[in-house]
């Protein structure tokens, strides 16, 4: 809901759990009141002090102790009397810079318009949303700034976006524009970022605020393995469960920055956005821009809450397509299997031991076209390799079909190798520069999709590919980021603006091909976790997580993945050992329980398992199919962290409570230890829940408050033996280094008082 009071000029944008306050003042200004709890009041004017700040802080106006610079803002300009970091800045044709928005008008409508070109929320139907739209312009240079605030009322959620008008007869440059911002009348928080590299993705940092700036960005053309475009500034005491959160994500896959700046009166200064770093855009008059989207979450129940509000928003309001609410496939991908080196024959063995466990999709990797043999070659020369797939593509999906499999395939269509047809014949169409090195990563330069000739190219010759057979899955990987940034057809004074237009680019493409193939299932990999954004998740629905399926580095991984992107959005696969990133041995059990994180698959050669292993594989499919959509769409809790603990815990629990399952990790074994016990969350107090493994009866009270016991060796035999495999465990005890226990807990009955005398246990 929306509310405008005339009289004190205020908006009050009300979710369920918030409260989001603005003003204008008599000036025109548009002032940041509040944000947090809900508020029944909607005039908080006697927040709004004014105090003399002494010389160096200059007089709005010259209004006598007015000062911009000390006033919360909701969308701050430079030079105009506030120094601080800026939203936007903008370079006019008189060379200067500081700009002066003020208010105009405001308009309230129903749903939520889409942003031309660009990855949003959405709304199914006008009642689920308002948006405010308010205009802000710069008098002198004739520039508006369109300011919109979308409230999802039930999603707890508030999706910011701003659009540049140059209504002036001259060119401006933007050389900052900003999505979002909020001032904060302190700066008593921590940062939270989620940071890594290449395998380690998605670590979650926190750390208290300092004065000055902090930040996190990628300056790489792409979101990136080493920054997540995500921060939250969480109050000290901020736990899981209670605390205030304050967070911003963005709905962008290249370059960006998440900024907060204290400030010398110690007031933080929160903001995410486009990376100004070597970004600028030639506004022509009457032109527009649109910036990207970001979605604001407050939560008063930690980190918990922010978490559960954004995967329900993205996993319902962001994604798309008839894949968003269907449950995904069990998957067998033959990247390590077999790498470059594969002939269908061998194909064929790995679908076929792979049908007979139940598995559902088979992914074929890098190396069926061209003459892909290596890192070396054929990136761009999308048509099939006969010499390894003799008799072709349909034919060997046709034979894959006719074994109970759907099949997938892989592509890396944003690249082009120097040794290759399309290279040969277009050598200008990657980035580069004229008279510098063409710098290669993985043997590969990125093509321009700046040019609409290069995205076309891409639409029409992977799309000639997915008609060709009955292709049901496509992995589209993205492996090397951005070096020698320039575009062989923009003029001078538009080279800057090729990051952007090459994300523009790769939005269209990837907005065409899935609209032309909507019943395909596309999973967006970018050497893992490389573009695990909201971005890309509005055009594919999941996300290959991470490319080191180590079990025990992606309990990190996937727990900090977990503080925004909801289960169903992340690949979860299962690895030989000795691990290919870590050389960790790992046993089956442990690497089963930790890829049913997300959507589960296996990218291991299947034929050479033993025949322990083949049984435990068998198990684990049949285990996670039954709770597959427990886990892809139930509520998500962190119990025990990785980065603090030996120990890591956390669980899916239904919407409806009807049913969770907690997994449960130790790393290493640990000498005449404790006996340990977990705490479910999230459960019906009031139920009575069986332990599927054991039979056992337990209250929802008993499970959350008392705690589960894992089992340990010292207590034995709590299966009996020869027992079927539970979710492929071959032992009902937590034992050695790197060790997984998983419970499977479904709702008996509601009434406890039935259970008192019904029931009692051994």
């Amino acid at each position: 809901m929306i509310l405008f009071n005339q009289e004190t000029k205020t908006f009050h944008l009300k979710t369920s759990k918030t409260s989001y306050l603005m003003k204008v003042l008599e000036t025109g200004h548009l002032l940041h009141l509040y944000w947090g709890r809900p508020l029944k009041s909607e005039n908080l004017d006697y927040t709004v002090r004014r105090k003399d700040w002494f010389s160096f802080v200059a007089n709005t106006d010259n209004i006598d102790a007015f000062h911009l610079e000390s006033k919360e803002q909701e969308y701050p300009g430079y030079g105009s009397t506030d120094l601080r970091s800026p939203a936007i800045e903008l370079e006019f044709a008189d060379g200067t810079s500081a700009t002066d928005f003020r208010y105009v008008d405001y308009k309230i409508v129903d749903g939520k318009p889409a942003l031309e070109g660009l990855p949003a929320t959405y709304v199914e139907a006008d009642k689920e949303a308002q948006t405010l739209v308010i205009t802000l312009t710069d008098k002198v240079k004739n520039v508006d700034v369109e300011l919109s605030f979308t409230v999802f009322e039930e999603y707890n959620a508030i999706a910011r976006s701003v659009k540049v008008i140059n209504k002036s007869a001259d060119d401006v440059k933007i050389q900052r524009v900003l999505s979002a911002n909020v001032d904060f009348k302190d700066s008593k928080f921590e940062m939270i970022q989620l940071s890594g590299s290449w395998a380690r993705e998605r670590h979650i940092i926190r750390t208290p605020l300092r004065i000055g700036g902090q930040c996190v960005e990628s300056r790489r053309g792409a979101s990136s393995h080493a920054q997540n475009p995500f921060m939250a500034l969480v109050r000290k005491d901020a736990t899981e469960t209670n605390g205030d959160v304050y967070a911003m994500s963005l709905v962008y896959s290249g370059n960006f920055l998440a900024n907060t700046e204290v400030d010398m009166y110690s007031k933080a200064r929160m903001q995410i956005g486009i990376n100004p770093f070597d970004f600028t855009w030639l506004l022509k008059a009457g032109e527009e821009f649109q910036a990207p989207e970001a979605v604001l979450v407050y939560s008063n129940e930690g980190l918990t809450g922010m978490s559960h509000t954004y995967q329900n928003l993205y996993g319902k309001r962001l994604m798309r397509g008839v894949w968003r609410d269907k449950a995904r496939p069990v998957l067998i991908n033959n990247w390590e299997a077999t790498y470059f080196d594969f002939n269908e024959t061998k194909i064929k063995e790995i679908a076929k031991q792979a049908s007979e466990f139940g598995i559902e999709l088979f992914v074929l990797d890098d190396g069926w076209f061209g003459e892909r043999n290596n890192d070396d070659r054929s990136l761009g020369d999308w048509f099939v390799n006969e010499n390894k797939i003799r008799g072709g593509l349909k034919k060997l999906v046709d034979e894959i079909n006719g074994m109970g499999m759907k099949f997938g395939l892989w592509f890396e269509p944003e690249m082009v190798c120097p040794i290759s047809k399309l290279y040969e014949a277009h050598p200008d169409w990657c980035l580069h520069i004229e008279g510098r090195t063409r710098s290669t990563a993985r043997r590969q330069l990125i093509l321009d999709l700046s040019r609409k000739e290069v995205c076309d190219y891409i639409i029409k010759s992977v799309s000639d590919v997915l008609a060709s057979a009955n292709i049901e899955y496509v992995k589209w990987d993205m492996n090397r980021n951005m070096t020698e940034i320039g575009s062989a057809v923009l003029p001078a004074e538009r080279q800057r603006e090729v990051a952007h237009r090459y994300m523009l680019g790769l939005y269209h493409v990837m907005d065409e091909i899935t609209s032309r193939f909507p019943n395909v299932l596309f999973e967006s990999c970018s050497g893992g976790g490389g573009r695990f954004d909201p971005g890309i998740l509005y055009y594919m629905p999941q996300t290959w997580t991470s490319d080191d399926t180590d079990a025990i580095e992606r309990l990190k991984i996937q727990y900090g993945t977990s503080m925004v992107y909801p289960n169903v959005a992340m690949g979860c696969h299962v690895s030989a050992v000795p691990n290919h990133q870590v050389a960790r041995i790992t046993p089956f059990a442990t690497r089963g329980i930790s890829a049913m994180c997300g959507n589960f698959g296996y990218e291991l050669d299947l034929t050479k398992l033993t025949d322990e292993e083949k049984a435990q594989t068998k198990a684990q499919v049949a285990f996670y199919k039954e709770v597959r959509e427990l886990i892809q769409f139930g509520d998500f809790y962190r119990i025990q962290s990785p980065f603090e603990n030996n120990e890591t815990a956390w669980s899916f629990v239904a919407k409806d409570k009807s049913q969770a399952v907690v997994s449960f990790f130790r790393t290493l074994a640990v000498p005449n230890d404790n006996l340990a016990t977990i705490c479910a969350v999230g459960l019906d107090a009031d139920a009575i829940y069986e332990d599927m493994r054991t039979g056992k009866l337990y209250g929802g009270d008993e499970l959350m408050y008392v705690g589960i016991n894992v089992p340990d060796k010292v207590v034995g035999g709590i299966a009996e033996e020869g027992k079927e495999l539970f979710a492929g465990m071959p032992s009902p005890v937590i034992e050695g280094d790197y060790a997984a226990f998983i419970w499977h807990f479904k709702k008996l009955i509601n009434n406890k008082i039935n259970y008192i005398n019904e029931f009692t246990r051994d």
